[in-house]
């Protein structure tokens, strides 16, 4: 939004900078106190009266559309005690006069584009309105944006930014050092011309940039130096029209297509009428002279039919002057067709019949007309796609007479029509027949997991040798030794027989994990767990207690990282894809038995399409699978499947994270004798635990790059 519409708003808005002008004038140092408007011939003089006088004319800058004069008065309060004010003289409509803070701007709003000067009498401002010299060709006319109000100061420019606007208009964005840099603007040719009065350009702004992909009207702009001055070159295409406007340091000028409407007689996007205004007092006077006036007053090249007759009485005043024309149409029956830059009016009944007779007459010639046959070589289409393209039964390009043959093994096209189509026809094919842009997509797909686990058990038993006397010797049920170790260090003689009694005693013994009361070691998911052992015994070796304490605490940390890439051009669909295929049997129909495969890949599935601003529209499709062996059901093996299918838009060499996959799974198991194992502290000889905390994360990067036509990549 420009300062001047902002500045329309805020005064509808609010009325806090008008009510409350008592405050502000305290703390300006200067006022508006009255605004005069007088027209003397064809300029009009608005005189300013200030509380004191100025020092120097205030900074003023113009907008060509809508056409508009700004002044910027600092430390200046609005005592006017209005902010709108009526004036209807020659072309200035109205003047709009805000207050923000401390800072006064005085807006005049005219009719059409004016040149003006400034002067300072005393405590008044003269400012002087000019008509633009008729004379001029339009593409010679300066408009003075901005005057400069800081004389003897160099100024700079410190970047130049081009974008393209919402409704494909472009927008050149110029960072000034200051606010008080002169600007002019004009037409130069097909060209507009920007001009930075005494303002510097640094060396990295003195280029050309190629905007022609943005898709706007503007195919480059060029900033260098141009004297003491910085020139910018803005080159646009088609019909265009500009608009200019400026908030503190930042200066901004727009570049609109303008879609020709040959029942408009002047061209633009504005709504309305926009021809310069004027008042008629015509009394029963001849039509064709006041179209000839008219058409004189437009600057416009005119054929009047001599069929247009009659007389008319117009009374206007303050009238757009291709409304008058509308009206003139209305009245009588007339209309024009546009030819070039020559308009032929005439009655619309003569102008249809006509017309007419022009169709029938060019259909004739059509049929009538030899037929030329013309080959075109195809370079990067294929013919028969274009064969199909020219000849379609539905939208058919060529004329009845028309055919369009392929030779496929030169891909070329042979067409045979009349002139006329074999020209469309070559224009067509000169917008087909272009490379394709190549696009490479990379994608990254991390798969991350941390698992922990922690195991502990018991192992608890009794045994007493020599329970029945040493005559009789026993083992108590699930007694014994815990390790090698102690059944080697306790052998000793029988004290009556000198046999070694718990050698024997150890060759007859149950298996190790039949010989404790209280059998729960750690049970860990892989590897072994660490175990402790302790035996406690009394001096006779006839009482022994056997503890063995089993744990194990495993930490993790995996990532997998895929990495696939294609490269497709614009609008194709492409798949890359690694993996393996897994057999599995498979019953058929006569009850025999058959080796089928199943994949099990790593597929990266794309299309894409690039936008006219250089963005990239990507339809994707990834899929990550990983054979599970331990889900084998007999028939075959199981499949972790991870698959992601969306569409997202991403900047060219952006990175967009697509999708992501977090599990978690937490087990703490808990095996225990009852009672036993409730009981504080000793619980723990009576209990086995097992924690499982595992983690797992899957996330899919993709990065999509265009592939310039002059480089390559590595």
């Amino acid at each position: 939004m420009n300062f001047i519409n902002y500045a329309l708003a805020a005064a509808a808005a609010t009325c806090l900078a008008f009510t409350g002008a008592a405050e502000a004038q305290g703390v300006a140092a200067n006022t508006i106190e009255l605004v005069n408007v007088a027209q003397q011939g064809s300029d009009i003089i608005v005189k300013i009266d200030m509380k004191d006088e100025l020092k120097a004319p205030p900074a003023g800058f113009s907008i060509a559309n809508p056409a508009k004069i700004a002044f910027d008065f600092p430390a200046t309060a609005n005592g006017l005690g209005k902010v709108t004010q009526t004036v209807n003289q020659g072309d200035l409509r109205s003047l709009n006069v805000v207050q923000v803070g401390d800072r006064t701007r005085l807006v005049l709003n005219l009719v059409r584009n004016m040149n003006y000067t400034t002067r300072l009498e005393g405590k008044s401002l003269y400012v002087t309105l000019a008509s633009v010299s008729p004379g001029g060709s339009l593409a010679q006319r300066v408009t003075r944006f901005t005057e400069e109000s800081v004389i003897g100061v160099r100024h700079s420019l410190h970047d130049v930014n081009f974008r393209r606007g919402r409704d494909g208009e472009a927008r050149i964005v110029v960072e000034l050092s200051d606010t008080g840099t002169g600007i002019d603007i004009r037409q130069q040719g097909t060209a507009l011309i920007v001009d930075f009065s005494k303002t510097d350009v640094p060396e990295h702004l003195r280029r050309k940039l190629d905007v022609t992909d943005f898709g706007t009207p503007v195919t480059s702009v060029e900033t260098r130096t141009r004297g003491e001055n910085a020139q910018m070159t803005i080159t646009p295409k088609g019909l265009w029209e500009h608009n200019a406007y400026q908030t503190d340091n930042q200066f901004i000028i727009e570049v609109k297509k303008i879609v020709e409407n040959p029942n408009k007689l002047v061209q633009g996007t504005k709504i309305g009428y926009q021809g310069p205004r004027v008042s008629i007092n015509y009394q029963n006077g001849d039509v064709r002279a006041l179209l000839r006036l008219m058409a004189e007053e437009l600057g416009l090249n005119a054929v009047i039919s001599e069929t247009v007759s009659g007389t008319t009485t117009l009374v206007l005043k303050d009238v757009p002057a291709d409304q008058v024309v509308d009206i003139i149409f209305q009245q009588k029956a007339l209309d024009m067709r546009k030819n070039g830059n020559v308009l032929l009016i005439a009655p619309r009944d003569e102008l249809a019949t006509k017309e007419k007779l022009d169709y029938e007459a060019r259909q004739q010639i059509s049929d009538l007309e030899p037929l030329r046959t013309e080959a075109f070589q195809i370079n990067y289409q294929k013919a028969d796609e274009l064969q199909k393209l020219l000849t379609d039964s539905n939208q058919r390009m060529l004329s009845k007479r028309g055919s369009a043959v392929v030779d496929a093994r030169t891909n070329t096209l042979f067409i045979n029509d009349t002139s006329p189509r074999l020209e469309e026809a070559r224009a067509v094919i000169a917008r087909v027949d272009v490379p394709v842009r190549q696009v490479l997509i990379e994608a990254r797909i991390v798969e991350a997991s941390d698992a922990f686990s922690r195991n502990l058990g018991v192992r608890l038993g009794y045994s007493n040798p020599y329970r029945n006397g040493p005559g009789n010797r026993g083992l108590a049920v699930g007694g014994g030794y815990t390790s090698t170790a102690q059944k080697t260090a306790f052998v000793r003689p029988d004290p009556i027989t000198g046999e070694k009694v718990l050698k024997q005693i150890v060759e007859g013994t149950p298996d190790y994990a039949s010989m404790h009361q209280i059998n729960l070691p750690a049970t860990p998911r892989s590897g072994t767990a660490g175990a402790l052992s302790f035996l406690l015994y009394n001096s006779g070796l006839t009482e022994l207690l056997s503890l063995e304490v089993s744990a194990l605490e495993a930490d993790g940390r995996g990532k997998v990282i895929s990495s696939p890439r294609v490269m497709t051009a614009d609008q194709v669909e492409a798949m890359i894809e690694q993996g393996v295929e897994i057999p599995y049997q498979q019953a058929t129909s006569s009850g025999a038995t058959s080796v089928s495969f199943r994949k099990a890949n790593l597929s990266l599935k794309v299309k894409p399409q690039i936008t006219p601003d250089g963005k990239i529209t990507l339809s994707l499709d990834v899929n990550k699978d990983t054979p599970n062996a331990t889900l084998n059901t007999g028939s075959g093996v199981a499949i972790d499947t991870k698959h992601v299918k969306t569409e997202v838009l991403v900047d060219n060499g952006g990175t967009v994270v697509i999708g992501g996959i977090y599990t978690q799974n937490t087990k703490n198991n808990t095996t225990k004798i009852p009672l036993l194992g409730d009981i504080p502290f000793l619980g723990w000889l009576f209990k086995n635990n097992e924690v499982i905390d595992d983690k797992t994360e899957l996330l899919i990067f993709i990065t999509p790059k265009i592939v310039s036509e002059k480089l390559g990549l590595n």
